[in-house]
């Protein structure tokens, strides 16, 4: 099967005919569907496929017990009207890149991998990454039992739902020691590769990054008969932080962004009582970071005083800085070096990662294909056919080169 066909396959799934991006949320229908779709690619090419304990899905190539694997793959699920190759372009590439490997005749030595780590965006808990985390043990199951959904539905109740046993979840060792190396390939979610003209790089490292709920409690009253100097609305100094953030993070160079809000009661002619917004900021060092986190509350509680309005700020994530291990980005630096038509330049990156989670327990590395816009986390995103197939070359050089040792 070739990627084309394997892509087109996968394209149709939780795609929204109104907005024509995707919405394939944790143990929802479309996920159910896109693990289907990766366990019959799995059972096609005769791989031996497992669940593991906390929703994640493997295909192996070779004994799983013999350890020291390669692994690769990425994450199916989408952010809402996410587009189509933020996770997905990494599975498929990782099936294109075994085939490639077969067609080649390539002797491997260690057994190889293809994974699909569960509910990575966080769309639907708001928890990026729990898959990976629950199986490196930066998630503990109470702290996983707790988290819920827009429509209170929790986590638990989802999973079984989906007719996956919760009560199963939690850290897994034995199989990440299975693990030699893990290479995730993934667009790039920037424009660095495309003014570069690279199609294909490797990553450096990832930003520290994390999500912060900022909680404004005022008072609701009428929205016709209230005078202004009556009321505590929450609204003005949620509008007001959100400024403020933008503000901060131009200065100190990093990026802070309140891209979901909350508000109650939710009526238009009603002063809200609630405001509640979760902030995503990241920058390329802790302080840095800390520095802008610190001036955005600072902003925040000032401007909630002058308005008479009581603020929460709860921190939800976090994950620092990650330097991808050293020895094996070079090693795919020299792999790839051999191919004289591929520059392959390093760079890091603001967005996480599996490969990130990871990255505490097992030496991991990454690949960017050439986003020609940067658009992500939008239906606009896109690749173009011709830097797919250079990144499924270049990861099939990789799990080549590293399989063969």
């Amino acid at each position: 099967m070739t990627f084309h066909s394997m892509w087109a396959e996968l394209l149709p799934i939780g795609r929204s005919s109104a907005s024509g991006g995707y919405r394939r949320f944790a143990w929802t229908a479309a996920d159910a569907e896109c693990r289907a779709w990766f366990e019959e690619q799995a059972r096609t090419r005769g791989m031996t496929y497992e669940l593991d304990r906390n929703g994640n899905q493997w295909a192996w190539l070779g004994d799983p017990a013999q350890g020291d694997a390669v692994v690769t793959g990425s994450h199916l699920d989408s952010v809402p009207d996410g587009g189509a190759f933020d996770g997905p372009l990494g599975v498929v590439s990782s099936f294109a890149a075994l085939d490639e490997l077969r067609a080649r005749g390539a002797r491997l030595d260690r057994p190889l991998a293809v994974v699909n780590f569960g509910d990575e965006e966080g769309a639907r808990f708001g928890l990026a990454c729990v898959g990976s985390r629950l199986t490196a043990g930066a998630l503990t199951v109470e702290q996983a039992h707790r988290l819920t959904d827009g429509d209170g539905i929790t986590l638990p109740q989802a999973m079984e739902a989906a007719g996956h046993d919760p009560e199963a979840i939690g850290p897994d060792p034995e199989r990440l020691a299975r693990i030699g190396a893990f290479v995730e390939l993934h667009i790039e979610q920037g424009r660095a590769l495309d003014l570069s003209g690279d199609r294909v790089g490797i990553a450096s490292a990832i930003w520290p990054h994390g999500r912060w709920r900022f909680d404004f409690r005022g008072e609701a009253n009428h929205a016709g008969t209230t005078r202004p100097e009556d009321r505590r609305d929450p609204m003005l100094p949620y509008a007001e932080t959100v400024l403020a953030a933008r503000r901060e993070a131009e200065l100190a160079g990093a990026v802070a962004t309140f891209g979901k809000i909350s508000v109650e009661p939710n009526g238009v002619n009603a002063i809200p009582s609630l405001v509640r917004g979760w902030l995503d900021s990241r920058a390329a060092g802790q302080e840095t970071l800390d520095t802008v986190l610190t001036a955005i509350e600072k902003a925040a509680r000032a401007h909630a005083e002058s308005h008479g309005v009581d603020l929460d700020v709860v921190r939800e994530s976090f994950t620092p800085v990650v330097e991808f291990d050293h020895a094996l980005r070079d090693e795919l630096a020299r792999v790839l070096g051999t191919d004289t038509d591929l520059k392959v330049p390093v760079l890091g990156t603001g967005a996480g990662h599996d490969a990130g989670i990871l990255s505490g327990s097992v030496p991991t590395a990454m690949l960017f294909v050439r986003n020609p816009t940067g658009v992500s986390h939008s239906p606009a995103e896109s690749a173009a056919e011709d830097d797919c197939t250079a990144g499924v070359s270049a990861l099939a050089d990789v799990l080549e080169g590293l399989a063969r040792r």
